[in-house]
């Protein structure tokens, strides 16, 4: 069977792409609680993110890691400078300035992770300076980035491989939803 043997209805690329995910998650979150970061579940997401993603992980690692930057720095003088009861305009104002920000330096790719960080930044209430959150996110971020980076290149597996592994679940959950094997 193309994309690997199955072992009790179970496809052998499949398991260790969930292998590697999972032993790449977990060592981001140790890492995370380890370096006292205050919200280290963002590093493991990262990771699954980087790692479960169907294009590069380069790729997709690059435009996390701009984004995130862009957005951190964004959401942190918006949060800084802006006033609460002008919220709904400052968030409209943000998203749409860290698309033309991403357009301008031509990291378009980037923009959905700049917009997902500035939101995070500027929309969750928190007590402490909004430059502490945002360093915050971005050092929780580009953890999981890098450990995703590491887990790919030292375990490898085909793109085209496990592409073609995920396309076939899909068909077949398509085909039967209440099948998910």
């Amino acid at each position: 069977m193309p994309g690997g043997v199955k072992f009790s209805g179970i496809n052998r690329i499949a398991l260790l792409d969930s292998a590697r995910t999972a032993i790449a998650a977990v060592a981001a979150m140790l890492l995370a609680r380890l370096l006292k970061l205050p919200e280290y579940y963002w590093a493991p997401i990262s990771t699954i993110v980087v790692v479960q993603s169907t294009i590069s992980p380069r790729t997709l690692g690059g435009q996390r890691f701009v984004g995130t930057a862009l957005g951190a720095v964004l959401g942190a003088a918006f949060a800084t400078f802006s006033h609460p009861s002008a919220l709904v305009y400052v968030y409209a104002l943000g998203i749409v300035l860290c698309g033309l920000v991403a357009w301008l330096f031509r990291v378009g790719q980037a923009y959905r992770f700049a917009a997902i960080t500035f939101s995070i930044v500027l929309l969750i209430h928190r007590d402490r300076n909004p430059w502490i959150i945002a360093w915050h996110r971005f050092l929780e971020v580009s953890l999981g980035i890098a450990v995703a980076l590491v887990a790919t290149e030292v375990w490898p597996l085909s793109k085209n491989t496990v592409n073609q592994a995920r396309t076939r679940q899909a068909k077949r959950v398509q085909r039967d939803p209440v099948q998910r094997t």
